[in-house]
């Protein structure tokens, strides 16, 4: 079975707290340091660990302690000394990696989260990411943060990675170019370019570092709530400050779970993007060939609701449904193909159930049918309506009579 890692981060996630959460869970901190030691900047840190209380509740903190003649800047970010004096840029990053000897899998996420970084920061610099040399992506601690972070999760062997929607956090931090606000431009473009879910907890604090939010963005499978899980360990890693919940990231561990084997397994939830516009001044036509055009990029569905508009004007919701990764062509067609000056947008958790394939054979021919499971009970069946379409009329027969004779073949075939 697959082993899973979830990311549960209530106070948001940074290097450490992922380095803290990991040492805590049981991977050797001799081996971290025997690994990170084969990177040509060993030199420049030492990576320890305490236990430490957050509100009452105990946890690792991991410390990456730099040597004093590489650090020149005392100013850090909430969970993680970005603003090492340390400037890289990311081939030399890339270079470091791939030279120290590290297992593959490792290795390989290390590299991919320095890209995803540095694709960030080039974006909202303006400059290519081979470009980008701040000290966030270049940052000694950063790169232990980062690498020490894959070097942890390929040592519990984890198939798979999942996060919770992250806190915006609040305020202003100092940074390596000045105070910015919290979240900082980084955090939000990694953000924004994988539809991560947001929420406020009131924390007027920086509580997603850009190295935290690489680590998740890269890594994880999905955002939301946990997937089905067997849990067999958890671990706490500290933040640096205290907060006003305990500020602590936790790592929950285990197998993958089957749904069938769940007792009153539920329908499972997905992550989904509701898009409005209000319409007065469109088309029919142009409205329904803005559907076709909805559908083909992505959209799960698109409908339509009569409205008044002010001044008492007629109008049109149109309203589209999506996943997060289709939401630029969905809106791109929106502004096209609409009159539409502007989009209103909403994420949303929406639950869901098994679904399947099958195919029937009916008198008339053959007729696919959409199964629809929650554990092992069934809970709908439907025949495909382009299948009986296009039977009913190569036979002149009425759509309702394929229809029922598929529901009927499928039901006497599944006794």
């Amino acid at each position: 079975m697959s082993k899973l890692a979830y990311l549960d981060c209530p106070t948001g996630i940074a290097g450490d707290m992922c380095l803290g959460a990991l040492l805590d869970i049981g991977v050797p901190l001799t081996y971290l340091q025997q690994q990170l030691a084969r990177l040509n900047i060993s030199q420049e840190f030492s990576l320890s660990a305490k236990v430490v209380q957050r509100n009452q509740q105990q946890a690792t903190q991991a410390i990456v302690d730099l040597d004093p003649a590489h650090d020149h800047n005392a100013e850090h970010h909430h969970h993680e000394p970005h603003d090492h004096a340390s400037v890289r840029h990311l081939p030399e990053i890339e270079q470091i990696i791939r030279q120290a000897n590290l297992p593959e899998r490792a290795a390989g996420w290390s590299l991919a989260v320095f890209q995803e970084l540095a694709i960030a920061e080039g974006a909202v610099h303006g400059i290519p990411p081979e470009k980008v040399h701040f000290h966030e992506v270049g940052a000694t601690d950063a790169i232990v943060d980062i690498v020490g972070t894959c070097l942890g999760l390929d040592w519990l062997g984890v198939d798979q990675v999942y996060c919770s929607a992250l806190p915006t956090g609040g305020g202003t931090v100092r940074a390596a170019h000045g105070r910015l606000p919290v979240p900082v431009p980084a955090v939000l473009k990694l953000c924004q370019m994988h539809q991560v879910p947001l929420y406020s907890n009131q924390i007027e604090r920086e509580l997603v570092t850009p190295t935290g939010a690489a680590i998740a963005v890269t890594l994880a499978d999905e955002f939301g709530p946990p997937p089905p899980i067997q849990l067999e360990k958890i671990g706490l890693g500290a933040g640096s400050q205290d907060l006003a919940i305990p500020n602590i990231l936790r790592l929950w561990l285990g197998e993958a779970v089957a749904p069938s084997s769940v007792q009153n397994y539920r329908a499972d939830l997905e992550t989904i993007v509701i898009l409005e516009t209000q319409l007065d001044d469109v088309s029919p036509q142009a409205i329904g060939y803005a559907f076709e055009a909805l559908f083909a990029a992505g959209a799960v569905d698109v409908f339509t609701q009569a409205i008044g508009m002010k001044k008492s004007r007629p109008g049109i919701l149109l309203t589209v449904i999506c996943h997060p990764p289709a939401v630029a062509a969905c809106e791109t067609v929106l502004f096209r193909e609409t009159s539409t000056l502007g989009i209103r947008r909403s994420q949303q958790q929406r639950s869901i159930l098994q679904r399947e394939m099958q195919t029937i054979q009916t008198t008339y021919g053959a007729v696919r049918l959409k199964v629809a499971r929650q554990g092992q009970v069934i809970m709908n069946v439907q025949p495909e309506f382009e299948d009986c379409a296009q039977l009913a009329r190569l036979h002149q027969v009425p759509w309702l009579e394929i229809h029922q004779l598929a529901l009927c073949a499928w039901y006497a075939q599944s006794d």
